[in-house]
């Protein structure tokens, strides 16, 4: 309602975020990019927290995407936000609704004590770099550009991926004849390998040969059915690469006891299921 008079009381934004990504990668019409290219970020309502609280929400994406649109509005269509953008995205979210400093319990390895270790948010995002999409992949006389995928085809992929492994792991336990579920069993395996070569496609922009440039997924998705199987190594190889140079580093942490001092890596990871409150 424009004529609320509490609308001067209305939550504001707590920080802007320049997206690692620049703004590429968004469709036209999904991203309303302010002058500044800094996108304001508001913190959470009440109504966000119960929101992502809802677990079948969390599990197809919904709950993330609306948290997303209520804090972020200038995304206009968040399922398309390119991997590259999303941890920035989420921390963004954390630091705005609860401040910058997150607290994660550590247990050390080496004498097994458990701790609260303070990490602050701010070098999470000092951290997040866009990898080079300008670069390609040189293979005779093919160059091969690459692309982000969005967050709607990463959980897509995810979910099928988690449905696909949980069958298998049926399939292993189940009483059935051995022929059958050796059947079933490569029947899922191959879903999975499927569902592998499907995600390096949507990687691919587009490639370009001597005479033409092809960015039709289904000739690319054809491609790397039929290609060397070095070509296909090499491709997969440098998608890989740019994902582990995406993806947050690992904490470095010393443990706390005094006859002990230990230093040790513990993975961190963005998850708006215990990421929030």
């Amino acid at each position: 309602m424009s004529n609320n008079p509490l609308s001067n009381y209305f939550r504001q934004p707590s920080i802007y975020l320049k997206l690692p990504s620049n703004g590429n990668f968004y469709p036209e019409n999904t991203l309303d990019m302010p002058p500044n290219n800094e996108l304001p970020i508001y913190p959470m309502t009440a109504i966000d927290e119960i929101t992502y609280r809802t677990p079948d929400a969390l599990y197809n994406g919904t709950a993330v995407m609306n948290v997303i649109k209520s804090c972020v509005p200038n995304i206009l269509d968040p399922w398309i936000i390119p991997a590259v953008d999303f941890d920035a995205i989420l921390a963004s979210i954390r630091i705005a609704s609860y401040g910058h400093s997150m607290e994660i319990d550590t247990t050390c390895p080496a004498c097994k004590e458990t701790a609260t270790y303070s990490l602050d948010l701010r070098t999470i995002l000092d951290q997040l770099k866009s990898p080079d999409y300008q670069k390609s992949v040189n293979i005779g006389d093919l160059n091969i550009f690459f692309k982000p995928l969005s967050y709607k085809q990463i959980n897509e992929n995810s979910v099928i991926q988690f449905e696909e492994q949980k069958l298998a792991s049926v399939l292993e336990d189940a009483e059935m004849e051995e022929e059958e579920k050796l059947k079933r069993l490569s029947a899922a395996f191959a879903s999975m390998t499927e569902l592998s070569l499907k995600a390096l496609t949507q990687n691919i922009n587009y490639i370009k040969t001597p005479d033409n440039i092809v960015k039709e997924e289904d000739f690319i998705n054809d491609f790397l059915h039929n290609c060397d199987r070095v070509v296909y190594k090499r491709i997969k190889d440098y998608v890989i690469g740019m994902k582990n140079d995406n993806e947050l580093k690992p904490l470095n942490i010393k443990c706390n006891e005094k006859e002990c001092g230990h230093e040790y890596e513990q993975p961190f990871t963005l998850d708006m299921s215990n990421f929030f409150g």
